[in-house]
């Protein structure tokens, strides 16, 4: 709150001048009377001038923006501008400034944990909520334009598989963006699950997904069936039982039938 105190002959004067010191017209300002004037006696004896308070009620985002330069201040950034941007419902305050991109964080959590504190100082009298945006360097800008392309991208896939998609956690202005950049795509829906820092999007099709169909499980997949006869433990999955049916005795190297083999160990 920017406020300046003066004196005048009359009400209006001091208000006048006190506005003057503010450096801003009469209608900008609000006032609080002080002292009234008083009257000298037979003009000469006694006697007070009016003394007025003007002053300006900083909006919840001029709020929100003085709290978060000297939080910046602390964090070793002291040269740096923060300018408001009105939007519908609220604010965006843009810093910029020297050095300035370590406030971004990993994938934005800083800036967002920043944010959301900017947040809690604009809303502290407010009676309705206003949404405050912190951006640095159109970073918010450019995450934008990466998360449109990856949900389209991801909702293509998603028209080709016939299965749902699963995205990174994300903060809920992420997820509004992704959101926005699939509901209009024709056959696909979007929507969040998870709790707290778990909280994803799920990509799916509208319909929802398309059975597993039998003709695609292939024998010797795991978990999948086996063919008729297959032994497991047997490398090349046959039983070797199986292999001998309808065969006859073969001779080995030496020219001996094994079953004659057999015999002779027996009677030796």
């Amino acid at each position: 709150m920017r406020e300046a105190i003066a004196t005048g002959n009359t009400v209006q004067e001091a208000y006048e001048k006190a506005c003057a010191m503010l450096g801003v017209e009469t209608y900008l300002a609000e006032q609080e009377i002080l002292e009234m004037p008083v009257k000298k006696t037979l003009g000469f004896f006694g006697g007070n001038p009016a003394k007025v308070r003007a002053f300006i009620r900083n909006s919840p985002a001029e709020k929100a923006a003085e709290y978060l330069k000297d939080i910046l201040k602390g964090m070793g950034a002291s040269r740096v501008e923060v300018t408001v941007q009105p939007e519908e419902g609220g604010a965006m305050l843009c810093v910029s400034g020297e050095d300035v991109g370590f406030v971004i964080g990993h994938r934005g959590e800083t800036l967002d944990a920043l944010q959301y504190l900017a947040g809690l100082i604009a809303n502290q009298e407010s009676e309705t909520y206003f949404r405050i945006t912190l951006d640095i360097g159109n970073y918010r800008q450019k995450r934008r334009e990466t998360l449109e392309v990856l949900g389209k991208k991801m909702a293509a896939k998603v028209m080709r598989s016939r299965r749902n998609c699963s995205l990174e956690p994300m903060n809920p202005y992420e997820r509004r963006i992704i959101h926005a950049a699939v509901q209009d795509m024709e056959g696909i829906k979007s929507w969040s699950e998870g709790e707290g820092m778990d909280r994803h999007i799920v990509i799916g099709p509208e319909e929802g997904e398309r059975p597993f169909s039998k003709k695609h499980r292939r024998y010797g997949k795991p978990g999948g069936p086996r063919k008729p006869g297959a032994n497991p433990h047997k490398k090349g999955g046959h039983n070797a039982r199986q292999d001998l049916r309808g065969e006859s005795p073969k001779e080995s190297k030496n020219g001996v039938f094994p079953s004659a083999l057999g015999a002779s160990s027996l009677q030796g």
